[in-house]
């Protein structure tokens, strides 16, 4: 699944194309994805002047004029493409500006999701109401997390996945950030130092900007809306590399944990 960084990454390239610009024209064509398209997001659309982007956790937003955001979600394998050659069978919507560039989303798997959102309530929306704090925000402290963490027997890794804990972190950057860290995916939040929370804080915005940089990291069918793949799962340390050195001469190793693998290094991670 596409991660903050790749989502980042699209929300980026899209802004090159549609920010500031006139959606002259929308088309589905399909009815659905995860779940149906909202039924005015047409008319919601057409004519209206995109006033800026953004992200909120893994979605991204398109701000509009009329006081509508639309909010999107890559699923599994969702992408936009950027004045694709053709319109293909996964390029369930599309949209026009008015200059004549077309953007595709474009999903095989249709595990992602479109909804129009009054942009005054966003915060309020009910996927966005519970989120923690951004990663990348000023909301993410070793203080904050001191007490997110008090008294949690759960694994920190866990604990880092919790989206209300904190928003958009997701596996491949916490496997990246724990081992940069020197902290163990099972040690128990609550017995997690305060000194390696301030270790950890800057690592995970470290770790999510270098991603951010590279272009997103390759993994299944992400691409750039501009169709370049990103490149960061050449620079991981530990993800998806068991049985590899660590940088600590330590060999990493893998678990499972909440029904995801984790990968960490024995030797450094304590």
């Amino acid at each position: 699944m596409p991660e903050l960084p790749e989502v980042e990454t699209t929300v980026r390239g899209l802004a090159t194309v549609l920010d500031g610009q006139v959606i002259a024209r929308v088309q589905m064509n399909r009815a659905d994805l995860r779940r149906p398209f909202p039924v005015d997001l047409a008319q919601a659309l057409t004519g209206a002047r995109v006033t800026g982007m953004g992200r909120r956790a893994k979605y991204g937003l398109i701000h509009t004029d009329r006081a509508r955001t639309m909010v999107f979600h890559l699923g599994m394998s969702g992408r936009w493409r950027i004045d694709p050659e053709d319109i293909g069978k996964h390029d369930h919507l599309v949209l026009e500006t008015g200059e004549g560039r077309v953007l595709a989303l474009n999903d095989a798997r249709r595990f992602g999701s479109v909804d129009l959102v009054d942009s005054d309530a966003l915060d309020a929306w009910r996927p966005f109401a519970a989120l923690g704090p951004e990663p990348l925000g000023d909301g993410l402290t070793a203080k904050y997390l001191a007490a997110a963490f008090k008294d949690r027997i759960a694994a920190v890794k866990l604990l880092l996945l919790d989206q209300r804990i904190v928003a958009g972190l997701g596996n491949i950057y916490v496997c990246e950030a724990l081992n940069r860290a020197g902290i163990h995916p099972e040690r128990e939040g609550g017995k997690v130092s305060r000194k390696a929370l301030d270790r950890l804080v800057p690592l995970i915005r470290e770790v999510l900007n270098e991603a951010i940089a590279a272009g997103g990291s390759t993994l299944r069918d992400y691409v750039q809306p501009d169709g370049e793949l990103g490149y960061f799962a050449k620079d991981w340390r530990v993800y998806g590399r068991e049985g590899e050195a660590c940088t600590c001469g330590g060999t990493v190793l893998r678990i499972a944990q909440g029904g995801r693998s984790s990968f960490f290094c024995a030797k450094c991670q304590k």
